[in-house]
């Protein structure tokens, strides 16, 4: 089929990202998913999970600027890739074509 299907959490970490534009870094992308998805997250999974993304080509990262709250360190923003779009959108795909036509998830009207 060639698409590419991601877990829930790295389809959760893409969609914060993604909602995030241009400031998605670590503490960000975390503090999405655990406001947005209701899912608590540890910061360490969600840097794990960072790195293979980008390793298969989904995101990739830049340097921001050092700050001295940082203790001078720069911040590492991420970016979703047009691959990583696509993997974002095979998987919804895949979930919807599943949740269609099971009964126990149908509407129901009281």
């Amino acid at each position: 089929m060639g698409r590419q299907l991601l877990t829930d959490f790295e389809l959760m970490i893409l969609l914060a990202a993604l909602r995030l534009e241009g400031d998605a870094y670590g503490v960000r992308i975390a503090r999405q998913i655990e406001e947005v998805g209701g899912r608590r997250v540890l910061l360490g999974a969600v840097y794990a999970a960072l790195d293979r993304l980008e390793a298969n080509g989904l995101v990739s990262s830049t340097l921001g600027n050092p700050t001295s709250e940082r203790g001078g360190r720069a911040r590492r923003y991420f970016t979703v890739t047009p691959r990583g779009l696509r993997a974002v959108r095979d998987t919804r795909d895949a979930f919807v074509a599943l949740w269609q036509g099971v009964p126990q998830l149908e509407e129901r009207s009281s």
